[in-house]
């Protein structure tokens, strides 16, 4: 998608009466000039490395040539007569292969440095015929075919420089055309440019356009240039943050399947990784980059995988309200007119806040209308396949995260435009591996058990050495009151709701995790309806003593309360609660933490840690 704010230049009509004011001929030259500039830097090979180029029109840079580049990337250029736009082309391309090819390096002869640099760029140009001729006439000497720089140089420093290569760069007889700049620029980007590896994105960009000119001559598929299409182009060409996402998706716009999925705007479907458009909803270039934008960022920080439990058309306009200020603040495309969701009292908030926040008015949130439409999230409901959830390889969640962890790097190595802060943690945050819930337990367990030390004893003397028996020594012992109070309690949630592998999992740990960390018993409540009573229970004898009686509905206050009120039961000793999150709301005094499926939440917001079995 070419830029909006670099146009050609045109020729005003002179007193509003329809005639076009004659050109002078320095206005004739300049404009010239402009053509050729934009066809080398419109090309992909050189379209990264636009941001950074500066053209300066200084009489003394060069004097008797046609441009010449500094090692900052300022292109300065000299009053000129006329050239035909495509001499220019030649003569710009010329100059930014310099800097693409890493050309500016200190030499002992830098003359001869500066000729070989040449000659590799005038033969590259000659390969590619596409930036039109060199204005010396020669565009390929025969000189040094196959040489690399470095081996030109070598040869033109044994045998000189022949005569008529001695102006054969652009920047004139006596100028050289690769400068080193003293005074060091400042980038709006603050950040100085690696121009080999901006040459090297655009070269990659050529390549894919090339191949893709070739199949589509040779009769091959090829996808249409529509509005969607330019948009992913975009924002695989200019905004990496998004790029490799933007590869992975197929765009689908036809009005009879939106119609059918009753898609009014768009919406992405994670599973089958493909994006709808409505060609009926009439966006507009701006506003296709912002749809695409918007569902794109759906898919990479995981809203689909995020919701757990919670209400899914609330949960998508929480992401929704979280999406739309980033996108607004990055200034990327317009937000379209309906189905688009923005509010600054929500501002630097996560989505899993404003899901609080908007719960509690769910009549007034549950009108708006997604770009989907109402009543109906723009996030399909994923149905993972078995061969996505079983396979061996990298799973479709994990695939999404690197290519937006990824799209970070990139982004911030070419440092293209404004993140917001909050959005740069959460696409951080998301490229951690997120810690096993087993350790999270073994973690909660050393907290509040942490190791005993064991001490040397005479009281109870070791086994003597057999070469020494009359030396007595101390054998290693606890100190007796180290288990006083070693206990922790566990409200057990036993109905029928919950799942019996994932109950017997959690039990395991507890058990492992409570001989680990030399804890004698802990105190066990069964709870259904009602709860019951089990007393202190050995670790080992936890998993054998539960049964899911699946009487109906959880209720596990009582069970809390029977501990907390229980003369038995340490003041400080900490509770461990196993529900699957059907239960009622909770109130515990005491340190606790809840240990659930992964996948479901708790119908209120937990003080205690949540471990999530998986």
């Amino acid at each position: 998608m070419a830029r909006r704010n670099h146009r050609k230049p045109t020729n005003a009509p002179a007193n509003g009466k329809g005639r076009q004011k004659p050109l002078t001929e320095k206005e004739r030259a300049s404009q010239s000039f402009r053509q050729g500039f934009y066809t080398v830097v419109n090309h992909p090979m050189f379209y990264p490395m636009w941001d950074y180029i500066l053209v300066k029109d200084e009489r003394r840079f060069p004097r008797d040539g046609w441009a010449v580049i500094s090692d900052q990337g300022t292109l300065y250029v000299s009053e000129m007569p006329y050239m035909n736009p495509s001499d220019w082309s030649y003569i710009v391309a010329h100059c930014l292969l310099h800097l693409g090819m890493g050309h500016f390096q200190h030499k002992e002869h830098p003359r001869e440095w500066n000729t070989a640099c040449d000659l590799v760029v005038a033969r590259f140009l000659a390969e590619l015929k596409i930036f039109g001729n060199s204005p010396h006439g020669v565009s390929s000497p025969e000189i040094g075919v196959g040489q690399t720089e470095e081996m030109l140089y070598e040869r033109l420093c044994r045998e000189g420089i022949p005569d008529h290569l001695k102006d054969f760069g652009v920047g004139g007889a006596d100028t050289q055309d690769l400068l080193f700049d003293d005074e060091r620029r400042r980038y709006y980007m603050d950040k100085e440019p690696d121009w080999q590896h901006l040459f090297g994105v655009g070269l990659k960009h050529a390549l894919i356009e090339a191949v893709d000119e070739v199949g589509h001559s040779a009769g091959q598929s090829r996808r249409s240039r529509t509005p969607a299409e330019e948009s992913r182009r975009w924002f695989i060409n200019h905004f990496p943050l998004l790029g490799a996402l933007a590869t992975a998706f197929e765009i689908i716009e036809d009005h009879l399947i939106c119609q059918r999925m009753d898609i009014s705007v768009a919406a992405v479907d994670v599973e089958m990784k493909q994006i709808y458009f409505n060609p009926a909803a009439a966006l507009n270039e701006e506003e296709y980059l912002f749809v695409m934008a918007h569902e794109l960022l759906h898919v990479g920080l995981r809203h689909h995988a995020r919701c757990e439990g919670r209400n899914p058309y609330l949960w998508n306009i929480a992401c929704d309200y979280v999406i739309n200020a980033w996108l607004i603040e990055m200034g990327i495309g317009v937000m379209p007119p309906m189905g688009a969701m923005y509010d600054p009292q929500f501002k630097n908030e996560s989505a899993e806040s404003i899901y609080d926040r908007i719960v509690g008015d769910m009549r007034k949130y549950q009108r708006e209308c997604t770009l989907r439409g109402k009543g109906l999230g723009d996030i399909l409901s994923p149905r993972l396949p078995d061969w996505w959830v079983h396979g061996e390889g990298l799973t479709l969640d994990e695939f999404y995260r690197r290519c937006l962890g990824q799209g970070l790097v990139y982004h911030d190595e070419w440092g293209r435009g404004y993140i917001p802060a909050g959005l740069i943690e959460e696409i951080r945050a998301l490229s951690q591996p997120p810690i096993p819930w087993d350790v999270e337990l073994a973690q909660w367990f050393e907290h509040y058990f942490p190791t005993i030390d064991k001490v040397r004893s005479y009281a109870r003397a070791s086994r003597r050495q057999s070469s020494t028996p009359d030396i007595p020594r101390p054998r290693w012992t606890t100190p007796p009151d180290s288990e006083d109070g070693r206990t922790f309690g566990v409200v057990l949630d036993t109905s029928g709701s919950m799942d019996s592998k994932l109950l017997a999992k959690a039990l395991g740990a507890i058990a492992s995790y409570s001989m680990a960390h030399e804890v004698p018993a802990a105190r066990v409540v069964f709870c259904d309806a009602a709860p019951y009573d089990a007393g202190y229970m050995p670790p080992e004898a936890i998993a054998d003593r539960v049964r899911v009686k699946g009487r109906g509905g959880t209720i596990l206050q009582p069970g809390i309360d029977l501990l907390e009120h229980a003369e038995d039961f340490p003041k400080d000793g900490p509770i461990l609660i196993i529900t699957d999150g059907y239960c009622d709301v909770l109130r515990t005094r005491r340190d606790h933490a809840f240990l659930m499926p992964d996948g479901y939440s708790l119908p209120f917001r937990p003080v205690g840690p949540v471990f999530k079995v998986s």
